[in-house]
């Protein structure tokens, strides 16, 4: 691929999506387009540009996306920010709901890649809110759909779980030969599918979440894209809602409009 066809594809990636790959990810990009154009049985890569962009169905684009989206997690990931959701922001939510009987509270896992943050999320609810009059749902987003597929599955491999404790593994998961599977109970909890964080028909019906979980997906945008993903978050959120960023992520950088708090353990972003 030469830099001339790789930015014009990536100008096409970014116009459809938000996704931007600077031109160090040249490589990166080439070797799953050199990927796709072996599955469709074409030799070059003006022909595939063609085809991909004239396919009316989308699936090449889809199918290209997915390859090029694909991140690796894992359960309790970023353990702080969790053990500040857990014991500081679910607590300060529902104390601020006190007039709701039973309390509901909506999480949004955004970017939820293979599903393992949605269902920690869904682990740290369920032990929280254990015998309280409380009500809660997780929708759990991404724009490849692959990796919704296997989210939907909940089957994992052992570096997955690495990070579970035992004894939530114990009372969560069931062994499936060399994989974990998760239970019933947490399936029913989250509502897995997909969305373009920059499909403003679609973020617009995204509404009234206490928390956003948006770890590490940002920083495939550029700053235009962030910003505008950013006012969508703040309008899907209640007021007073949260917003997790991963570990090295920044909101203040990409907009002033939400406030920054400090908890025990961890900085996170509220509006």
């Amino acid at each position: 691929m030469t830099i001339e066809e790789f930015i014009k594809l990536r100008d096409y990636i970014y116009r459809k999506t938000g996704i931007y790959f600077d031109k160090k990810k040249l490589y990166y990009v080439e070797k799953r387009v050199e990927a796709r154009m072996r599955a469709i049985g074409v030799d070059s890569f003006r022909a595939y540009f063609a085809w991909m962009r004239f396919d009316t169905s989308g699936r090449e684009l889809q199918e290209l996306l997915n390859a090029l989206t694909v991140n690796e997690t894992y359960f309790f990931r970023e353990y702080q920010q969790l053990r500040c959701f857990a014991e500081e922001v679910i607590p300060e939510i529902l104390r601020s709901k006190n007039g709701q009987n039973p309390k509901k509270m909506r999480i949004w896992s955004a970017g939820c890649s293979t599903g393992e943050e949605a269902y920690t999320l869904a682990i740290i609810m369920l032990e929280m809110t254990r015998g309280l009059p409380v009500t809660w749902e997780i929708h759990a987003t991404d724009l490849n759909t692959d990796v919704l597929v296997q989210a939907k599955k909940g089957l994992y491999g052992k570096r997955a779980i690495k990070d579970v404790p035992e004894v939530y593994l114990a009372r969560y998961f069931n062994r499936v030969g060399e994989h974990f599977e998760v239970c019933s109970e947490l399936r029913r909890r989250i509502f897995f599918y997909q969305l373009n964080l920059l499909d403003r028909e679609n973020m617009r019906k995204m509404a009234d979440f206490d928390v956003i979980f948006c770890r590490n997906v940002l920083i495939y945008f550029d700053d235009a894209s962030r910003r505008e993903v950013a006012l969508y978050f703040y309008e899907a959120l209640r007021k007073g809602g949260f917003i997790f960023l991963g570990h090295s992520e920044s909101m203040s950088r990409i907009t002033p409009i939400f406030r920054l708090r400090k908890f025990k353990n961890a900085i996170i972003y509220q509006k």
